[in-house]
């Protein structure tokens, strides 16, 4: 399924973006430990000391994201970007930190921001085990590579819930035609939030009665709060487009804002953050020069064909996360994964066909 105007890239996912690496590891152990580490390099050398254009968007503050304070505020990011539940996030920072630090060239290195976001998995995971170890960080990183993503129950996604069925990682890129710069643009998703499903229209979540807000049991008179909306999404994006932090972060905003196309509902305990990079080789800015130099950015008029490619590509990775995700029992409980003949009943009922 191809949403949208733009094709994809090669390998429709992140990865598509010249550089940029993604490493995984699952942990499944016994009944109750279902989670895991989602790394992505934007590219494959030194990022300290070769630092990338960087920002984060902050569609609803509600999660515990470490290192985003120092990318908004000098633009530029200067680790790999982990994601994990949200109990792990210390020790995946300080996992970053130790990683960066024994990497050749880093022997004088003081201070390192490592970036790191988090969705809460403690439904199917025993997130208050900390099972997440320093080794399995850095496996993750060093296991980093070209190619297609594993998507679904995996990584950082392995115990996501999302709409109520089965979530998790997920990824999407979209390339742009030469007249529109040719750039490409990938998404990669940690799925973990709710609302009311909807995919390319066909209102999916309200056919099959996963609905928040609509009374615990039918006819109850008991209001739903909405906590079965609660959740989170980490988004990262990064493109090939010369883009400075400024505009970074209007993309990073746009792929928030791709979340409603599937019925996000934003909730009061959902956690949206978008992490947006640039992996243009001629935007690098080395660890510590100080002398002026040009940078070729990219100017706002030609902003608007990377912000659809985003809304699309977003919108396409939340759907791969369900699509891939498989059934998962964890903690006693049993999520579900999304009926995928059902959606395509939905398609047809409501004569829709999908591209892709």
């Amino acid at each position: 399924m191809t949403p949208g105007l733009f094709g994809t890239g090669r390998l429709n996912a992140i990865t598509d973006v010249a550089g940029v690496q993604v490493g995984q590891v699952t942990l499944v152990r016994g009944e109750n430990v279902r989670t895991g580490v989602t790394a992505i390099l934007p590219h494959p050398g030194n990022l300290f000391q070769e630092k990338v254009p960087g920002a984060v968007f902050v569609g609803n503050g509600f999660g515990k994201p470490a290192g985003s304070t120092q990318v908004n505020e000098l633009g530029t990011i200067e680790t790999p970007v982990v994601l994990t539940n949200t109990l792990s996030v210390g020790r995946a920072e300080d996992a970053v930190v130790g990683w960066t630090l024994r990497q050749p060239g880093n022997e004088e290195v003081r201070s390192v921001n490592a970036l790191v976001g988090e969705t809460n998995d403690g439904r199917l995971n025993d997130i208050r085990g900390r099972h997440v170890t320093e080794q399995d960080v850095v496996r993750a990183i060093e296991s980093a590579a070209h190619g297609p993503v594993a998507e679904g129950a995996v990584g950082a996604g392995t115990g996501t819930v999302c709409f109520d069925w089965k979530g998790g990682i997920g990824t999407s890129s979209r390339l742009l035609p030469a007249a529109y710069g040719g750039h490409t643009v990938g998404v990669l998703v940690q799925a973990n939030y709710g609302g009311v499903l909807t995919v390319e229209g066909v209102p999916v979540g309200e056919e099959l009665g996963h609905v928040p807000f609509a009374g615990r049991t039918p006819g109850s008179a008991e209001p739903d709060d909405g906590s079965s909306a609660d959740g989170s999404c980490m988004i990262v994006v990064a493109t090939d487009a010369p883009l400075g932090e400024r505009n970074l972060k209007r993309l990073a905003a746009r792929a928030v804002f791709g979340l409603a196309r599937t019925g996000s509902s934003y909730t009061n305990g959902s956690g949206d953050y978008a992490i947006a990079f640039s992996t243009s080789p001629g935007l690098r800015p080395r660890h510590g020069e100080q002398a002026p130099r040009p940078y070729p950015l990219l100017p706002n008029d030609a902003m608007s064909p990377l912000f659809q490619a985003v809304l699309e590509a977003t919108e396409e990775a939340v759907y791969n996360a369900l699509f891939i995700a498989t059934t998962t029992t964890g903690r006693g409980a049993t999520i579900e994964a999304l009926p995928l003949d059902e959606v395509r009943r939905l398609f047809r009922k409501y004569g829709r066909h999908p591209k892709g």
